[in-house]
C-alpha cells in the first residue's frame, strides 16, 4: 500500500496570525530534499521559526513551523497551492500522484522554457517593483532582467522567466499574465508580448572586469552577530554531529540545507529553533554520501569554513561609483543544481521603492566567481536619487530587508 495523496504533506492552519502554521511531511528521502523545500517556503513569504527532521535514509519525517510575512495575504486558495507545491518536490510523489509542477530529481536536470516578456511602459515610482510582484504571484521565476528608461520618461523591460506551472507556452496562460500586469500597472503600460527564446540566454559567463571587488572577494560585511560551527563525531556511533548557533536571517534554513546539498550530505536526524532574540540553534546529525561519518579533519574544516560563510553573508551587497553613476550591486550564490535564490530581484526593488530610489538600468546574469557560480544583480540608479541618498543608506536600505533584519 502506498501512502495517500493528502497524507504526504499536511498544513494545520494557526487561526492567530501571531502563532505559527504547521507543515507535516511524510515521503521517501533523497539528498538535498530539505534544501528544496526550504526553497518552497522561502519563495512563498514563509518564516520557519521552528524545524524537526528524521529520515532512516529510505523514508522521511519533516514538521516546520512557519509564520505568514504580514504583508502577504494568505487564503484558502495560496496554502493549497504550496501544498501542491510541496507535494511535487517530494521523490516519487510526482510520478505517482500525476503532479506536474515541482518535479523530482529525474525532471529537475531537464532543460526548462525560458520566455521573454517584453513590457514597455510609461515610467513612474515603483513599477520595477509592481512587475516581480505580479510574477511572483504569477509564479513566474526571473532568470535575467534588463530595464531600460529612455529620456522621454518609459521604460522597456526585458524579462526572462521560466514559469513554475510550466504553461506559459499557452494562449490562456499568457493572456492571465498579460491581464495581471494590466491590473496593477493599469494606463503605464504600452505594450506587452511574450515569446519563447533559447536556455543560452540565461547561461553563465566568466566573472565581468567591471564587477566591484566588493562582491567578487570574499570580505565578511562588518556585524556584530556571529556564527559558530562545531563538529563533534563522539555523539553518535555512525553521525557526524553538527551544532550551529547564529542569528537568524531571512532564508536560514535554506542556506544551511544548500551548503549541505552541495557538498553532498545527508541529514538523518535535525531539530532547529528561533529562540528569543532571533537567536538560532541548529543540530544536525548528518553522514556523507556513502553513510559514514565525517572523519577527516580537512572535510570537517572545509564544511564548517562554508556554513560559517555562508550563515555570515549569504548574499553580499555594495553601492559603488560607476564613474559619474552610482550602481547597486547585489549577489547570491547559485545551487549546483543552477537554482538561484528566491525572491532577490522582488526585495531589492522594494526596498529602493521604501528608499524613493528609482531604477535607471538593472540587469540580471550569472558569472563564476573564484570556484562557484554567482548570480548578481547591477542596478544604475536614478541621478536624482543617487545624487540626494547617501550610499551608505542605500547599501543598509538594501542589504538588511533581505536579511530579513528590517521590516518593510
Amino acid at each position: 500500500m502506498g501512502i495517500l495523496h493528502d497524507d504526504v504533506v499536511i498544513i494545520n492552519q494557526s487561526k492567530n496570525e501571531a502563532e505559527p502554521s504547521v507543515i507535516t511531511i511524510n515521503c521517501p528521502d533523497k539528498t538535498g530534499l530539505g534544501c528544496d523545500l526550504c526553497r518552497i517556503l522561502l519563495f512563498f513569504g514563509l518564516t520557519i521559526v521552528r524545524g524537526d527532521v528524521s529520515t532512516d535514509g529510505k523514508w522521511c519525517y519533516i514538521v516546520f513551523w512557519v509564520i505568514p510575512k504580514p504583508i502577504i495575504k494568505w487564503d484558502t486558495c495560496r496554502w493549497e497551492l504550496l501544498k501542491n507545491r510541496l507535494i511535487g518536490t517530494c521523490p516519487s510523489c510526482s510520478s505517482a500522484f500525476g503532479i506536474s509542477y515541482y518535479s523530482s530529481e529525474l525532471q529537475s536536470s531537464m532543460v526548462t522554457d525560458v520566455f521573454l516578456i517584453k513590457l514597455f511602459c510609461y515610467d513612474r515610482k515603483g513599477l520595477s517593483h509592481d512587475v516581480t510582484t505580479v510574477f511572483c504571484n504569477l509564479e513566474l521565476n526571473i532568470k535575467k532582467v534588463k530595464v531600460s528608461t529612455t529620456p522621454v520618461g518609459t521604460v522597456m523591460n526585458l524579462f526572462f522567466v521560466t514559469d513554475t506551472r510550466e504553461l506559459l507556452h499557452t494562449k490562456m496562460r499568457q493572456e492571465e499574465t498579460y491581464e495581471a500586469l494590466v491590473d496593477v500597472l493599469q494606463a503605464a503600460i504600452i505594450s506587452c508580448n511574450i515569446e519563447k527564446v533559447g536556455p543560452e540566454v540565461t547561461a553563465c559567463s566568466q566573472a565581468s572586469p567591471y564587477l566591484s571587488s566588493a562582491i567578487t572577494n570574499d570580505v565578511v560585511l562588518r556585524t556584530s552577530y556571529n556564527v559558530s560551527v562545531t563538529m563533534d563525531n563522539s555523539f553518535s556511533p555512525a553521525h557526524t554531529l553538527v551544532q550551529i548557533v547564529c542569528q537568524d536571517h531571512k532564508g536560514l534554513l535554506y542556506d544551511i540545507m544548500r551548503t549541505l546539498k552541495d557538498y553532498n550530505i545527508q541529514i538523518s536526524y535535525g531539530r532547529f529553533y528561533l529562540k528569543q532574540g532571533r537567536k538560532c540553534e541548529i543540530d544536525l546529525f548528518i553522514t556523507q554520501a556513502d553513510g559514514k561519518k565525517i572523519i577527516d579533519p580537512s572535510m570537517q574544516r572545509a564544511l564548517s569554513s562554508r556554513l560559517q560563510m555562508e550563515l555570515l553573508q549569504p548574499l553580499r551587497a555594495a553601492v559603488v561609483s560607476r564613474g559619474p553613476d552610482t550602481e547597486l550591486l547585489v549577489a547570491n550564490p547559485v545551487e549546483l543544481s543552477s537554482k538561484g535564490r528566491p525572491l532577490v530581484f522582488h526585495d531589492i526593488t522594494l526596498a529602493l521603492n521604501m528608499l524613493n530610489t528609482c531604477i535607471f538600468l538593472a540587469e540580471i546574469g550569472r558569472h563564476v566567481i573564484g570556484d562557484q557560480e554567482w548570480e548578481v544583480y547591477r542596478v544604475l540608479l536614478d541621478e536624482g536619487a543617487s545624487l540626494s541618498t547617501p550610499k551608505r543608506k542605500i547599501e543598509e536600505g538594501v542589504w538588511k530587508p533581505l536579511m530579513g533584519w528590517e521590516q518593510i
